[in-house]
């Protein structure tokens, strides 16, 4: 069966990747940053390690949250699909075309077809632009207009669909609140039509009434258009509540994955448990009586990551097996993987 999906522009529909395909196919992703020394004569001492070795998929229509701690490479993910950073090693593939090693002009047309919303919403929007030229940008660029008024009808289009008037399309940004600029910032990202965006912890420096109203927003416009999400935070309530699917991040690699009900119902990686445990629930009688997770230790340096299994100095049930062996994400349960040699269900699912 093949999506149909609406250009935005034109309000013509074309025909998009099939269901059952990936939109964006991410094998072996690995992005090391180097590390040199010298002044005149400079040379590599070390790199670090940002993200190593990494591999998902995002089907149309799908949203797929990608969670960790700071450091653990999310952000660099990000950039290395959309090639803002260039991959070291491995495959991104979006719609069945490679973009490891795509010129910069080649990847023009592709860049269309991603769009990206940032975390910051003061510092994202240029300050001497008005709204209606920033959303209006991208039609520009990528020369989807064909007359000022064909311009115009657009932005103020763009600006209702996000939630705000077209008569705002005359302001700066200064005078516009947190949440009304991250939606020029949403506006922004669909105004090419694209059929992926990567949301780069989009809701985290908004207040929570105003994070619900943004996610509403988000999954309003993927219904609308069958978007797919690529969502990056570390607020794992907010990854519920938008997710269709979740994969966990730790020291630049993916530890967990599941379906969102599977993992926030039974998370089988000990970090993925901990994590949950410092989740709060509105329950005070179960939040008082619920166990929490204390990892010992900070976050590794990626620059000399542990030996064996990465998260064996913190794992409150490690043993000398996790120091020398490092662990590959292997089914535990339906739509569920987990990199834990001790993880349960590890043993009868693989037979380790």
């Amino acid at each position: 069966m093949t999506i149909i999906a609406r250009d935005h522009q034109t309000d013509r529909f074309t025909s998009a990747v099939s269901e059952n395909s990936p939109i964006l196919s991410v094998r072996d992703l690995r992005v090391h940053f180097p590390i040199k020394r010298g002044f005149i004569v400079q040379r590599e001492v070390a790199r670090v390690r940002a993200v190593d070795g990494i591999s998902f998929d995002i089907y149309p229509g799908e949203t797929l949250g990608l969670v960790g701690e700071s450091g653990s490479g999310k952000t660099t993910v990000a950039k290395a699909v959309i090639q803002l950073t260039k991959a070291d090693v491995g495959s991104v593939k979006f719609e069945g075309q490679e973009l490891v090693g795509m010129s910069t002009p080649a990847m023009r047309p592709i860049r269309r077809k991603i769009g990206m919303v940032f975390q910051d919403p003061y510092g994202s929007l240029n300050p001497r632009m008005r709204a209606g030229d920033i959303i209006g940008e991208p039609l520009k660029v990528h020369h989807l207009v064909e007359s000022r008024e064909n311009y115009q009808n657009q932005v103020a289009s763009l600006l209702s669909t996000v939630g705000l008037s077209p008569a705002m399309a005359e302001r700066y940004p200064n005078e516009f609140s947190g949440g009304q600029r991250q939606r020029l910032g949403v506006a922004r990202a669909i105004a090419a039509g694209p059929s992926m965006l990567i949301l780069d912890e989009a809701v985290s420096a908004l207040d929570v009434s105003i994070q619900a109203q943004v996610l509403n927003l988000l999954q309003d416009l993927q219904e609308k258009y069958n978007l797919a999400y690529l969502f990056i935070a570390h607020d794992l309530s907010v990854v519920r509540h938008i997710s269709h699917r979740v994969a966990v991040m730790y020291l630049g690699r993916i530890v967990e994955t599941a379906d969102s009900k599977d993992m926030y119902e039974n998370p089988l990686h000990p970090y993925t448990q901990a994590l949950l445990s410092a989740v709060p629930t509105p329950n005070p009688i179960h939040e008082r009586s619920r166990e929490r997770i204390i990892l010992r230790g900070d976050l590794p340096s990626p620059i000399d990551p542990p030996s064996g299994c990465r998260f064996h100095t913190r794992c409150p049930i490690a043993t000398d097996l996790c120091s020398g062996t490092d662990p590959h994400l292997r089914t535990l349960a339906p739509n569920q993987l987990a990199a834990c040699l001790l993880a349960s269900g590890y043993s009868e699912a693989k037979g380790v």
